[in-house]
């Protein structure tokens, strides 16, 4: 899942609607009763059928022995012996990208091995026309080695030496020349006078240190390797060049359509995949011609009110509920608030998407640096500019606590499924 992009204005959004018609509870309660079922159908752990317990590894551990002492640090260390299970609730964002190369093998199985119960897949395609994992068509130039290979020459912008800014897009090679990179951490350098000097760049709270591997997956081997894995599966498709997208496939309703066609060959259920979107064309299209796999579509929501995105009016949530549209995932920071009295709550937006049914996504968990705290943090933590509530790294756990328990999401995505799988199993959500 991206940073915010693609979604047209409100006005265009309605306008988009329109057109397409013509196609077609209190903590308390929670925490003294660890085996209580909550209103999703959820239950704890101790509940849970036998199944093989994943790895989680050192963070979550660090991050709640950093917690202020409280009931929810109380809570989530009485979970620290486990066993931890895999959890639909924790989405692996990209796979585990805080530490590998995304959309990469390795990074897939880290994220299924975290306990992820569905991993993303963004996908793209090749000039000649096949869908593979990446964030977007055209970031090839960090997160690949494009520039430091031959193909550099092929692509829309090359990289040319100190302070060039090259663009690298799958659909300026092949498939089979796409198999040939290796994918890498996602940054750059752009003053470095060497190619092999442009990749690095990464940012000091994540590392290089699982590099040296970063084999690129078509949509249709992310599939096979996610059967292998157990665990569910939920693709973006991402916006393309529409002159290309025209050019290999007709249109961006046969791009859509080739995505679920590819579930279909691989005898995906529908029930296991979350189809995603920043289109709400190409959601309303899966609702009216692939109704199976529309009943989970989801419509992303990139609103950013700090770069102008502004939130769905009621009547656009209306109006996409009326279509079909069951589930809607903005980001986290316009899902929460800080109250006077310094704790995390549902925002307004959160309420009123709530109000009309809609069940809720968020993104992305572990895709901040929160060594310093909410001031500074960024996009993710826009809720909390001034570190009100959020003051160190751990706090992270408590606005996971107030989007699951007060706003009620249904599943998050993390760039570190281990930290949302630790609260999920302690919290008994599945």
């Amino acid at each position: 899942m991206p940073l915010p992009m693609q979604l047209a204005a409100p006005a265009a959004l309605l306008a988009a609607l329109c057109s397409f018609a013509s196609l077609a509870g209190d903590y308390g309660r929670d925490h003294d009763d660890d085996r209580d079922h909550d209103d999703r159908g959820h239950h704890d752990s101790n509940d849970r059928p036998a199944r093989s317990p994943v790895q989680l590894g050192d963070r979550p551990f660090y991050l709640v022995d950093g917690l202020d002492d409280s009931r929810l640090k109380d809570k989530l260390q009485r979970c620290e012996n486990g066993p931890f299970y895999k959890s639909d609730f924790s989405i692996a964002h990209r796979g585990a990208p805080l530490q590998f190369p995304e959309h990469t093998k390795e990074a897939y199985e880290a994220g299924a091995r975290q306990g992820a119960g569905v991993v993303e897949c963004d996908v793209t395609f090749t000039k000649d026309g096949e869908l593979v994992c990446r964030h977007d068509e055209c970031d090839l130039h960090t997160t690949t080695n494009i520039v430091d290979t031959e193909l550099n020459g092929q692509c829309t912008t090359p990289w040319s030496g100190a302070g060039s800014s090259p663009k690298c897009c799958t659909s300026d090679i092949t498939l089979a020349q796409f198999k040939t990179l290796k994918g890498k951490m996602d940054a750059s350098n752009p003053n470095a006078t060497t190619s092999k000097g442009y990749l690095g760049g990464t940012a000091s709270w994540r590392t290089d240190l699982y590099t040296g591997r970063g084999t690129l997956l078509t949509l249709g081997e992310s599939i096979a390797l996610n059967k292998k894995l157990g665990v569910k599966h939920t693709p973006e498709l991402k916006a393309g060049n529409p002159q290309r997208l025209l050019t290999v496939f007709g249109g961006q309703e046969n791009y859509a359509q080739k995505m679920i066609d590819e579930f279909k060959a691989a005898g995906v259920h529908p029930r296991d995949v979350w189809p995603q979107s920043f289109d709400v064309r190409d959601v309303l299209y899966w609702i009216k011609n692939e109704p199976r796999f529309g009943q989970q579509a989801v419509y992303l929501d990139d609103v950013d009110p700090s770069a102008g995105s502004p939130q769905l009016t009621m009547e656009e949530l209306k109006q996409l509920k009326k279509k079909g549209v069951k589930i809607i995932a903005p980001p986290i920071g316009v899902l929460l608030a800080v109250n006077n009295a310094n704790e995390i709550v549902p925002s307004q937006y959160a309420l009123d998407i709530k109000s009309q049914g809609f069940d809720i996504i968020t993104w992305s968990f572990e895709r901040a640096d929160l060594r310093n705290g909410g001031a500074g943090a960024g996009f993710y933590y826009s809720f909390d500019p001034t570190g009100r509530a959020l003051k160190k790294d751990s706090d992270m756990y408590k606005a996971l606590d107030a989007l699951a328990r007060k706003v009620g999401v249904i599943g998050v995505f993390s760039d570190w499924p281990a930290t949302v799988t630790y609260y999920a199993n302690c919290m008994g959500l599945k």
